[in-house]
This record gives C-alpha cells, structure tokens and sequence, in this order.
C-alpha cells in the first residue's frame, strides 16, 4: 500500500539527553521523508548536545558523549533541517507528546520559527492505543474470549482480572521478553514474587512516582523545577521546599517518604 498523500510527509524519531522538552536535547535524529509520487529519501544526523549524555540515557539508545564530541550542534544544522523538512507533515510514534516539542524547541532555540500551523501530524502510537483498547473488558476478550459482563462492577472487574493473569501466564510461559538495556528473560511465570518485580515500576520510590531513584539508588524528585535533583540535597539547599512539598497536595503516602529522607538527613 502506498501513502495517499498531497505533499511531502516525513516519518522521524529522535534520541535525545533526556525526556524534558525544555531542558533536553536532541543527539540523533532520523527523517525519512516521503513525496506523494512514491520517491523516498533519508538523512540521519548525529547532534552534539553540548553537554553531558546521562548514563541513564546512554543505556537506552547507547550513545555516549565520545560518540558525538566531533559532531555539529543543532544549531549548526538548523538550516539544513529545516529546508529539507520544508513544508512536509510529521509522523512518528509518540511524536505528538515528545518528538515534535522537542524539535520545535530546538529550532527555536537556534533562531529558527518552525511553523506549526500548516502541517499535520500523525502519532502512529495513538492509532494503536485507540483501536487496541487498553480496557479492562478488551483485555477479558483477548486474553479469555470472552465478554465482560456486568463490568465495573467490583466483583465482576475481580473476577475477570484473575482470569486474565490465568490466561496470560498460559499465553507467555516461556515467551523472552527484551528490556530497554536489551536484557532478554522469561518474566511471566506462575510466581508471585516474579510477577512483582516483573509490572512494578522499578524506580520509583513513592507509590506515584513523585519521586524516582536514579542510576546510583539515590532519591530523586520527578518533577517540576528540580527534576532529576537528589532530594537530600534540595532539603539541604532549599529547606522551604519541604515544607512547601508538605502542604501542597501531594499523598500523604509521598510526604511519609519525603518526611523519612528529611529525618535521615538530620541523623548524618
């Protein structure tokens, strides 16, 4: 099948030092773009972001800060982005969320207006998610085939919650699952604690992830103006935060954490 399309569109994805639009940037960018009679063309660049590449980030998409040391800014090669994107529509996956703020923000960060308005973007991620519901009742049906009667109902949501942990440990036992850092296992199996450390969300150190351990088990907040900060260190430096972080509206089950790093750093 070919793309109906009445001008040029260009598939993209970005690498970047971190998930922050306004405070991360881009280190590796691929654009494939595709002209309505079917010509295809593709240019990749590698970036240097002019700081350091977290080891955080290294891990994902394995580029360190030796690998693009040599390598022109973004602002270097804002011109010649922009004239090959031209006028062309944006696609990518989660590109609405991440990768179209972020390039536009490094385009205005170079001097560069990158006109927004006369383009359409497609999120092929969105496309997914919204025709394969996510739901509780979708679930039942792929993974049991059956329909969910009387759902949200608790009893009837339990119940059929329980069939489709059943159904999957059946449909994945020995199927390798493959992690961000490319570690292959086989994590779904008939035990408890496996499955725990298998859907609990590793790094947080609150139930909300208010808070996040970073790469050396340190508490971090996650965030507003000190993400990615060691909370220890902003309690240290910034004493009103505490207190400010006590009596916004944050869970109580946060400020518990919160509270035991604060009393923890009296006792050193």
């Amino acid at each position: 099948m070919q793309l109906n399309l009445t001008k040029p569109i260009i598939f993209f994805d970005i690498e970047s030092t971190g998930v922050s639009v306004g405070q991360d940037k881009i280190i590796e960018i691929c654009l494939f773009k595709i002209f309505p009679d079917g010509k295809e063309e593709i240019k990749t660049y590698r970036i240097n972001p002019e700081r350091h590449i977290p080891e955080q980030a290294t891990k994902i998409h394995g580029i360190t800060d030796e690998d693009v040391k040599d390598k022109p800014t973004f602002k270097q090669l804002a011109g010649e982005l922009h004239a090959f994107i031209g006028n062309s529509d944006l696609a990518g996956y989660n590109s609405n969320k991440f990768d179209i703020p972020i390039l536009v923000e490094e385009f205005l960060k170079s001097g560069v207006d990158f006109e927004i308005s006369n383009r359409k973007f497609v999120d092929v991620m969105n496309i997914f998610h919204r025709m394969e519901s996510r739901t509780l009742k979708a679930a039942y049906k792929f993974y049991c085939g059956k329909e969910l009667i009387d759902a949200h109902t608790a009893e009837a949501d339990t119940k059929a919650t329980y069939e489709i942990l059943l159904a999957q440990l059946d449909r994945y036992n020995g199927v390798e699952y493959v992690d961000n850092e490319g570690n292959v296992s086989t994590p779904v199996v008939n035990d408890v604690k496996a499955l725990h450390e298998f859907t609990r969300n590793s790094n947080w150190v609150d139930m909300v992830g208010h808070l996040v351990y970073d790469a050396n088990g340190k508490e971090c907040i996650n965030f507003g103006k000190y993400k990615g900060r060691i909370v220890e260190d902003i309690f240290k430096n910034d004493p009103s935060y505490f207190s400010w972080m006590m009596n916004a509206d944050f869970p109580l089950s946060t400020k518990k954490v919160i509270t035991e790093i604060k009393l923890r750093g009296f006792s050193k």
